[in-house]
């Protein structure tokens, strides 16, 4: 089944973002964006070209824009902030806990850049914390895409959603393989079915567990890939359907094991039906300049290390 999945192209998932804020301006008038002096890395090129009036240069002041944000709001408008993930976050905390969480402000916070494949800004631009940090603000929604393709349908569906949201993405390209599949916040995305071992992915990971995923069926393991795209609220439902048959789990995210994707699945393990699970992520450490490929590949994030995490999983398997 992991070999039938098509790859249609590549292309960075910021792009995603980019060009799904395009069409929200022309389908949702309520729609504003937001940037922190980044309007290019961002790809807002085209959004502010056909909307001028509902763009907001806010300059390197992080913290203002939340909280302009958070006063649009008020009066109907929908805003997108726009940053890199650790501006989006790490810098702006107090600012995000206060006048959007707090009161449930309808702000959504893009975050690009995000994690080890921002490359070679290095480790104060690679934030690792970002979703444990999101995930435990009351109310707050986090979605972490796995590609072009779901990133452009995720931008549509926050602005339609109730609520602050998170929106993770990033800066290399990669490929695209969600072309025609739907998605739904909340709803976990299953890549294949099997029986043997369950691994949940988010973001760029989703692609390097289906590549270990392949690896994994040829060695005649039965493999199921679920992308949980939505670290919060989560798919507990399908995390439970997944390893009450497989029986262990491997977790993969671009972040650190502390507090990530791999925390949220052990919890919901450990209270309904404890298995063993091993964690694909950063070990408590911060990043490096390196490319992506480099990157993935010295701090265990890359596909053999997932093949290699799923055979200890087996082992520990009773």
């Amino acid at each position: 089944m992991l070999n039938e999945i098509q790859v249609t192209g590549k292309k960075d998932t910021r792009s995603g973002f980019g060009d799904g804020i395009t069409e929200l301006g022309r389908t949702n008038p309520n729609v504003v964006a937001l940037t922190a002096d980044l309007a290019g890395s961002l790809k807002l090129g085209p959004f502010i070209k056909e909307n001028p009036d509902r763009y907001i240069q806010c300059g390197i002041a992080e913290a203002n824009m939340i909280g302009i944000a958070a006063g649009l709001t008020i009066g109907g408008k929908i805003p997108f902030t726009t940053t890199f993930a650790n501006f989006s976050t790490g810098r702006v905390y107090d600012q995000i806990r206060q006048s959007v969480a707090y009161s449930g402000k309808n702000v959504k916070i893009c975050a690009s850049h995000a994690g080890l494949t921002l490359g070679e800004d290095g480790a104060t631009h690679q934030i690792l914390e970002d979703i444990g940090m999101m995930k435990m603000l009351p109310g707050m929604t986090v979605i972490v895409p796995c590609d072009y393709e779901q990133t452009r349908l995720a931008t549509l569906a926050i602005a339609d959603y109730e609520g602050p949201v998170y929106l993770r993405f990033g800066r290399p390209v990669w490929p695209i393989f969600t072309e025609g599949m739907p998605f739904e916040i909340g709803k976990a995305q299953f890549f294949s079915k099997g029986s043997d071992i369950s691994i949940f992915a988010c973001g760029h990971m989703v692609w390097n567990a289906i590549e270990a995923g392949k690896e994994l069926e040829a060695a005649g393991i039965s493999v199921e890939i679920v992308n949980i795209h939505t670290i919060k609220p989560l798919d507990e439902a399908a995390v439970l359907e997944s390893i009450r048959k497989t029986g262990c789990a491997v977790t993969a995210e671009e972040h650190n094991i502390l507090g990530g994707l791999g925390e949220s699945i052990a919890r919901v393990a450990g209270k309904h039906h404890p298995i063993p699970v091993e964690m694909v992520g950063t070990q408590d450490t911060f990043g490096e300049s390196g490319t992506p490929a480099q990157l993935l590949e010295k701090y265990g994030l890359s596909a053999p290390d997932i093949v290699t995490a799923a055979k200890k999983a087996l082992s520990r398997k009773k």
